[in-house]
């Protein structure tokens, strides 16, 4: 009988040749694999990782997409996982499982006014399920009728999937992968700093939500079922908006009953120093998908939240022939495997008993203060976000907001991590303006390890530019 072999163990070489020759990175140009080795992380230890030659980096990125909340290491999650799989590892979501129920009963709990929880794999797969059940609903219920549209925010982005990415307002993500899914339509994006309207905060009139009901009144009231909407837009430059927008945009969402899904993979689970990103904002979702945060990326796992009405209106009755059908026929198969709902109902435990929320508000205000002192440099264009959630826009020309270069943000951030530190950027997103730095640190974070990050980015600029 063979002995099962010890999966940690490797030889720095082999895996090396095999990263370039048999791995399909994500989001990398192929190009980059010709002439260099390409990073292999294998360890990580609060906020700090290790590459497979022994460098150790500062992430400032929560695991690259602002996923691990409560920082590398944590063995209780690691336990939870070990004693869920060994108990009942999986089982088909059709069926209730212990970890399932007691996970969904937490999200509710922290979701007053939400009432049901569907769970799937990731963010993408949990927007989808969003816009299936605004299909289903604009079919099959009399109130809803003809209502399948969705509309989506300029540079907000909600997946991966054909269905995701028809909802996408980042081109060069979208470019390429077309045709995509008929009825979506977008809308303006709110960012002040690059006005669509040209014009300027407070006299503008918040034209930006103004505009969404211009957009439904162009598609038809009677067409558009939802808005999907980032309480505040992540890859698309970290852009939030000011306190009016969503007031405004929800009243007109209920004008014209139209469900506002509130996409907080990123934002939620304390994030923004509020548990969830909508939290800073006046406005009540309908719907809330969620993902990243969920288990801290210690598994994959993602859900959404929808308020009792909206699960009612696909209630069937199964004696009748012409409504059998009518509830929401539709399966995620790794919704059911048990050891992501463990890990989730662990990682929300650390956040809620370590005060991480607050450590979040707390180290977040510090973030931006220390950002701040970068303003001053010809490079620094706009620095924005909320709490443990920044971006800094790096420009050419201060004056004319001319955005830098492709090639100088690359040189940029090699200059950065030169430093020991990885901070994140937009990437391949926005023609011409993937030029926003991301800082989005576990909630961990301390103000040593602050002062460190915006150190290295401060080098880091004087050296590019």
């Amino acid at each position: 009988m063979t002995s099962q072999p010890n999966w940690l163990d490797y030889d720095v070489d082999q895996m090396v040749h095999q990263d370039k020759e048999r791995l399909w990175h994500h989001l990398k140009s192929h190009t980059c694999f010709k002439d260099r080795e390409q990073m292999i992380v294998v360890e990580g230890d609060g906020l700090t990782i290790k590459d497979i030659r022994g460098n150790r980096y500062l992430d400032a990125t929560s695991g690259g997409v602002w996923s691990v909340m409560v920082g590398y290491g944590r063995e209780s999650i690691a336990q939870a996982v070990y004693e869920q799989l060994k108990v009942m590892p999986y089982f088909a979501g059709a069926f209730g499982t212990i970890p399932s129920i007691k996970l969904a009963d937490k999200l509710v709990q922290l979701l007053p006014g939400l009432d049901k929880v569907y769970f799937s794999n990731s963010g993408s797969e949990a927007n989808e399920k969003a816009f299936k059940m605004v299909r289903l609903a604009s079919r099959i219920s009399q109130e809803r009728k003809g209502k399948y549209k969705i509309l989506y925010g300029d540079r907000d982005y909600h997946g991966t999937t054909v269905a995701a990415m028809s909802a996408c307002g980042q081109f060069e993500r979208k470019k390429d992968f077309g045709p995509f899914v008929d009825g979506f339509a977008e809308t303006p994006h709110c960012l002040c700093y690059r006005c669509p309207y040209d014009k300027t905060y407070p006299g503008c009139d918040i034209d930006c939500a103004r505009a969404v009901e211009q957009v439904i009144l162009d598609e038809g009231p009677d067409t558009v079922g939802a808005l999907c909407v980032e309480p505040i837009t992540a890859g698309g430059g970290i852009i939030p908006p000011v306190k009016e927008y969503f007031p405004i945009v929800r009243n007109i969402c209920r004008q014209y009953g139209v469900w506002i899904i509130m996409d907080e993979v990123v934002c939620g689970f304390g994030r923004t120093g509020k548990f969830w990103g909508h939290d800073h904002y006046d406005v009540d979702p309908d719907m809330v998908t969620m993902a990243k945060g969920l288990a801290s990326s210690y598994e994959a796992l993602s859900a959404t939240a929808v308020k009792q009405e909206i699960y009612d209106l696909v209630l069937n009755d199964p004696d009748n022939p012409e409504e059998r059908t009518h509830y929401f026929r539709d399966i995620s198969t790794y919704g059911g495997c048990t050891a992501p709902m463990a890990a989730a109902l662990e990682s929300t435990r650390i956040i809620e008993d370590e005060n991480l929320v607050e450590n979040s508000r707390k180290m977040g205000k510090v973030l931006l203060d220390r950002l701040n002192e970068l303003e001053s440099l010809d490079c620094v264009g706009d620095i924005r976000g909320v709490d443990l959630f920044c971006g800094l826009e790096v420009v050419e020309d201060k004056k004319e907001k001319l955005p830098a270069s492709e090639a100088q943000m690359a040189r940029l951030m090699s200059h950065i991590m030169a430093e020991g530190v990885i901070v994140g950027r937009t990437n391949a997103s926005l023609p011409g303006l993937n030029t926003t730095l991301y800082f989005v640190p576990c909630l961990t974070v301390s103000e040593q390890e602050i002062d460190r990050i915006v150190a290295a980015v401060q080098t880091g600029l004087k050296k590019t530019f």
